[in-house]
């Protein structure tokens, strides 16, 4: 039976001049998780996906959870018009604290910041310190490339194959929730500490 997540940590990027169309869709994201009664945690940020996310779920009567560090706490950086903020001492720590809020994680197009995030929750659900599900908004197939560096890791055994199940990814904002919700943590996950076949 489906579960619904009632918090989503989301990963996007807050750079200036993006696509319409990643703008567009993270803004739908966040209308849709405010619409279904899910609480977005995100890295406080108002400009790029991030701001758009945020806004989404905002101007539909959302609750957003922002959490920024005291690096990035500047006026022109922080969207401050938020359902709650926390500020934390530094990056780790906001990885940390974002993490632990969310029942699950989203990530849409981004940069170095995001891939480190996204990642980082992949490595800590094959490490098994947690069991949520990460998803990707592969909007326009941006993700693409990254899921063939996935696959390419697999076939070099560097990655194990159940651990392709540590993810689920769509286009569309509406089936990834859906995917998140029914998400099963894929079985046979300590196989790599085991050395078992």
């Amino acid at each position: 039976m489906a579960n619904h997540l009632q918090s989503i940590t989301i990963y996007a990027g807050s750079a200036d001049n993006l696509p319409e169309e990643h703008l567009h869709a993270a803004y739908e994201l966040g209308k849709i998780m405010a619409r279904e009664k899910r609480v977005l945690i995100f890295g406080s940020g108002k400009t790029g996906l991030m701001g758009a996310v945020a806004r989404g779920s905002l101007e539909h009567n959302g609750q957003v959870v922002g959490v920024i560090n005291d690096d990035l706490n500047l006026p022109h950086l922080v969207f401050s018009e938020l359902t709650r903020i926390e500020k934390v001492a530094n990056i780790q720590l906001r990885q940390a604290r974002m993490s632990e809020l969310g029942d699950g994680f989203i990530a849409l197009p981004g940069g170095f910041g995001t891939l480190y995030e996204v990642l980082e929750a992949l490595t800590w659900a094959q490490l098994g310190q947690h069991h949520k599900p990460v998803g990707f908004l592969n909007i326009g197939g941006y993700y693409d490339p990254l899921f063939s560096m996935f696959d390419h890791a697999i076939a070099c055994n560097y990655i194990y194959p159940e651990h392709r199940g540590l993810f689920v990814q769509s286009g569309d904002p509406v089936e990834l929730l859906a995917l998140m919700d029914a998400f099963i943590p894929p079985q046979n996950m300590n196989r790599w500490l085991t050395r078992d076949e």
